[in-house]
């Protein structure tokens, strides 16, 4: 919607900032500034500012910006207009409607509301009424208590074809219910009830208002369950069952997760799951997506652990494939054979669940399982034909980022898999039921880390003890080649702290790096492992500097071996996956003979 010129402006005016935000975050004036914890990502250092004067806030911890719309939309999930409304009714300032078709559409829509509104009490009602007692005998029997039963609005609708109709045409029209979808109107006779002998499920929208419904069907009748028609406040592909109440628990700290069906969204909800959502029993739509990516960076995916399951979770993954961003991806939970969430927490409880989501994989190793499992690749052929496929699907990428680093991510999956046999019992994918197309190598005793990994671990515990040197060996330690993700992403979150802000202690850069998801691989960095017997004081920076040169030395002396095993390599097996391994090496070495870094 476009407002009149001027109407944003006045409404800012109208607006303190700070006092918003200080609803939410205890903020501390600094000169001409407030400063606090961001609200957006967990922190204990305050990196969130907000300055009044040119009516803006900036987290230096997660980059968020914006003004006090930009803040509401944040912090509640809510749209542009709706956190225009919000602020405009806080202001006292009247949200203009520009144009007649506008402000039609908006009472149309107003008593479509009102009517799906009157509909949700009646089938409240009638759940609760005698005429209810097998759908709460049914709601009992899956473990429902009646504070559930009452948040979510269930009800019932009766074997009765005109029992919504009477209670309701006083009031509403026959055609305004038609166009609701609570009756159906055949070609010929009287309009009737769509739902009959079903227990309800409403569905709201953002702002939890009823929008339409879902039934399921008491006995063996089919279809199992039904959704409302859609209509002018109803579009199944652009709606998450769940939505209004998970964007809540999402902001207090919680992980999204979707699951498939209405039932698996309240038992989530009543395990404390509370930011769990679903689509309405369609396969995930580009627009459903967008609104999980609104919710969280990385939703989690728990679809059903059976053949049907497995395949929703494949499509979703290709169907995402061409909207991710830097920082925007989907996880999946693998469920035991036959289960759902709802039966996963009957049986297992809260901790049963909290494991499979802290199990869930990301998207770039469920694309690598997928395409590993269609099919053997015990051949040259077949080896380069999973290669093809991944780059097929790595091509649906929009985003350049994020299709090289996928690339990279393969290319490297391929080169390692053609080396795992050797010794090795490699189980087929199918041997574990509910996992889509994994497979699972068993090793015993666990190989020891390579040098050149220990070498590059020290690194990272030289800068992490001397943060000083970071800005004197930024362009040296971006340029350094390191294959192992984990490590690669903590390189581009301290490059990017260090940039932000500069001159950080060691105790606060390690403190940044723990609340910003870095924790484990931190943690890891400082085994005694990782020492191999190098030792790594807090000392004087040029000693740290010593330090930092001397184990370079050694890493870029091994980019010779490094070398001659990607030829052997490239010997044994003729690839592109070898051919490029053997190129990357090749350049590395080239480059440290040139000395000058340039590329060859």
């Amino acid at each position: 919607m476009a407002f009149p010129s001027g109407f944003l402006d006045e409404l800012r005016s109208r607006i303190s900032l700070s006092g918003l935000v200080g609803r939410r975050v205890k903020l501390e004036r600094r000169g001409r500034e407030f400063a606090g914890l961001c609200p957006f990502h967990h922190e204990k250092t305050p990196s969130f500012y907000v300055v009044d004067d040119k009516d803006f806030f900036h987290c230096f911890g997660c980059g968020a910006h914006g003004d006090a719309i930009g803040f509401v939309m944040r912090a509640e999930n809510l749209d542009f207009l709706e956190a225009v409304e919000r602020l405009a009714a806080e202001a006292g300032v009247a949200v203009p409607q520009s144009t007649p078709e506008e402000q039609k559409k908006a009472r149309r829509q107003k008593t479509l509301l009102d009517t799906l509104e009157a509909a949700t009490a009646f089938y409240e009602a009638r759940l609760w009424s005698p005429a209810g007692q097998s759908a709460r005998d049914y709601l009992k029997a899956r473990g429902l208590d009646t504070d559930t039963i009452r948040r979510f609005r269930l009800g019932w609708a009766s074997d009765d074809r005109q029992a919504l109709r009477r209670a309701l045409e006083g009031n509403y029209s026959e055609p305004l219910l038609v166009q609701a979808g609570l009756l159906h109107r055949p070609e010929d006779g009287e309009p009737f009830d769509y739902f009959r002998n079903r227990l309800i499920f409403p569905i709201g929208d953002r702002a939890g208002r009823t929008i339409a419904f879902g039934g399921r069907v008491l006995g063996d009748g089919q279809p199992k369950y039904l959704n409302s028609p859609e209509s002018p406040v109803f579009e199944k592909g652009r709606v998450l069952y769940g939505w209004s109440a998970a964007r809540a628990a999402v902001a207090a700290g919680q992980d999204v997760i979707v699951a498939e069906g209405y039932m698996d969204v309240i038992a989530l909800h009543r395990a404390g799951f509370t930011s769990a959502v679903a689509p309405l029993g369609t396969a995930l739509t580009e627009f459903q997506l967008q609104e999980l990516w609104r919710l969280g960076p990385e939703p989690i995916l728990c679809f059903d652990g059976d053949v049907a399951g497995q395949r929703a979770a494949a499509r979703a993954l290709r169907r995402a494939l061409p909207l991710l961003r830097p920082g925007r991806s989907l996880r999946f939970a693998a469920l035991p054979a036959g289960d759902d969430p709802d039966s996963l927490l009957r049986r297992g409880g809260r901790e049963a669940f909290e494991q499979i989501a802290a199990a869930a994989r990301p998207l770039s190793r469920m694309l690598w399982e997928v395409e590993l499992g269609a099919g053997p690749v015990d051949t040259p052929e077949r080896r380069a034909d999973l290669d093809r496929r991944l780059m097929e699907d790595i091509g649906l990428i929009a985003d350049m980022t994020v299709r090289n680093e996928y690339r990279r991510f393969m290319r490297d999956r391929l080169y390692q898999s053609g080396r795992k046999p050797r010794g090795r019992s490699v189980i087929p994918s199918n041997s574990r039921p509910g996992v889509v197309g994994e497979a699972f190598v068993r090793e015993s005793p666990a190989p020891p880390r390579a040098p050149d990994r220990v070498q590059r671990e020290i690194l990272f515990r030289i800068l992490l003890h001397s943060p000083s040197l970071i800005e004197e060996v930024a362009e040296d330690f971006a340029a350094l080649d390191i294959p192992e993700p984990e490590l690669d992403k903590l390189r581009r979150e301290i490059l990017e702290i260090e940039g932000l802000r500069p001159g950080l202690e060691a105790a606060a850069l390690r403190q940044h790096l723990h609340s910003n998801g870095f924790a484990a691989t931190v943690d890891a960095l400082f085994s005694p492992s990782v020492d191999s017997g190098f030792l790594i004081r807090r000392e004087a920076a040029q000693v740290a500097r010593s330090q930092w040169t001397h184990v370079m030395g050694m890493l870029m002396g091994g980019q010779r071996s490094i070398l001659a095993e990607a030829s052997d390599h490239l010997s044994d097996e003729i690839s592109p996956a070898s051919w490029e391994h053997f190129l990357a090496a090749r350049e590395r070495a080239l480059r440290q003979d040139r000395g000058d870094g340039e590329p060859v």
